[in-house]
């Protein structure tokens, strides 16, 4: 095996302008990213090879020694729903087929990875997928209010899953659903935890001055931080805010946009906000850079995680590191992102005066908050990019040298 490996990390829906900073507080994006940087601190090199989604977008651009941005076309080159990007898998795989040799291939998402897998076949190297989102099970209540499934997603995320030389879940609750709903062979698959950087996010520095909305209020401000779409529950997150004493109901700030495929879903909530007679007191602040994303984290008093389903829930992570307390849902990754009742509060009910009284414990007990700000720091520190490159690289190595085989 070369000391230095060439890899390919294959992420065909990623929006290409999301790669080098995160625009959007979408995790799978952040880990592709950290995940690349890091594994290139060690000394490897990385291609990120996404669809081409703007006329202007280049070959290729150098993002950071060692990694660098590849755009293929297939398709329009303007950006498309998720939904039905996987009409241009074909294109994508014939693309990625011009591309130099590699000694492994990582594909990001099953559409990635459905692309890939006959070209690692070709060349006879490895294929290792990662998920970071499966369908949901038909009838499913987090179904409601998201658009229909592709009719290949299922086929196709059961094909990655037997065809794979590894798949790399984030979390215990992923390898969980990629073993039982995508049929993955238990003794090829493996956790690999994210991590965080503990520089970005970080507490308030002595004498900083804390991010305020443009509607300040006494009660500073909690934040929702994901694309605004139903699966993760901003509507849950705005419907806990009228359950909060107007006394001391803190300003909501909603950091996110809507996807091609929720383009109507912003309208709804304005709609929710009217509705509840919360006007003035939920600012929408559109998606933000990764730097303004940290300020923001560091300046709220707690972090809302409502979705109703997460690999992982990196935002709840990064929240942690920032000394910033998370009421989440208890759902997938989540329950391990967050230690209940020391770094914040997990949430089995939907109710949105469940959350209601939950933000009101944290916000009138004495000290709670700053004491579980102090814990959520120390828990953030188990969570590290440099360990996540070099157990991805030691995955990786394993496989070049044979110890699991090439599928």
């Amino acid at each position: 095996m070369p000391d230095r490996l060439r890899l390919c990390f294959v992420s065909m829906h990623t929006s290409p302008a999301n790669l080098p900073g995160s625009g959007d507080a979408g995790g799978m994006n952040v880990v592709e990213r950290s995940q690349a940087l890091a594994l290139a601190g060690l000394g490897h090199s990385v291609d990120l090879v996404t669809r081409r989604s703007h006329p202007d977008d280049p070959d290729a651009v150098e993002l950071a020694p060692g990694v660098v941005l590849r755009h293929l076309d297939a398709g329009p080159r303007t950006p498309l729903p998720k939904s039905v990007i996987d009409d241009h898998i074909d294109e994508f795989s014939a693309g990625l087929a011009t591309l130099g040799d590699y000694d492994l291939f990582h594909s990001h998402h099953w559409m990635s990875g459905v692309a890939a897998l006959p070209v690692a076949a070709a060349r006879g190297v490895p294929h290792v997928q990662s998920y970071h989102s499966v369908a949901a099970l038909p009838g499913s209540p987090l179904s409601s209010g998201e658009v229909p499934e592709s009719v290949r997603r299922v086929s196709g995320e059961a094909l990655v899953a037997r065809e794979s030389a590894l798949v790399v879940a984030i979390s215990a609750a992923e390898a969980h659903t990629v073993i039982e709903r995508c049929g993955a062979d238990p003794d090829r698959v493996e956790i690999v935890s994210p991590g965080v950087d503990r520089e970005l996010f970080r507490p308030l520095a002595p004498g900083e001055d804390a991010w305020t909305p443009s509607v300040a209020s006494p009660n500073g401000y909690v934040l929702f931080a994901a694309r605004l779409q139903p699966l993760k529950g901003p509507d849950l997150a705005i419907g806990a805010l009228a359950h909060v004493d107007p006394s001391i109901r803190p300003h909501l700030v909603v950091a996110g946009d809507a996807s091609a495929d929720f383009a109507s879903y912003a309208a709804e909530l304005d709609r929710l906000v009217a509705d509840l007679g919360l006007a003035g007191q939920v600012s929408f602040v559109g998606p933000q850079p990764r730097e303004q994303l940290a300020r923001l984290l560091r300046g709220a008093r707690i972090a809302l995680v409502p979705s109703h389903s997460e690999t992982f829930g990196l935002v709840a992570l990064e929240a942690a590191a920032s000394g910033t307390p998370v009421i989440a849902a208890s759902a997938g990754g989540l329950r391990e992102a967050v230690a209940h009742g020391e770094t914040g509060q997990l949430m089995d009910s939907r109710e949105p005066a469940d959350w209601g009284r939950a933000i009101t414990l944290l916000l009138t007990a004495p000290g709670l908050l700053a004491r579980m700000g102090t814990v959520a720091r120390v828990h953030a520190r188990r969570f590290d990019w440099g360990w996540t490159a070099r157990r991805l690289a030691a995955l990786y190595s394993g496989l070049l040298d044979g110890d699991r085989g090439v599928a």
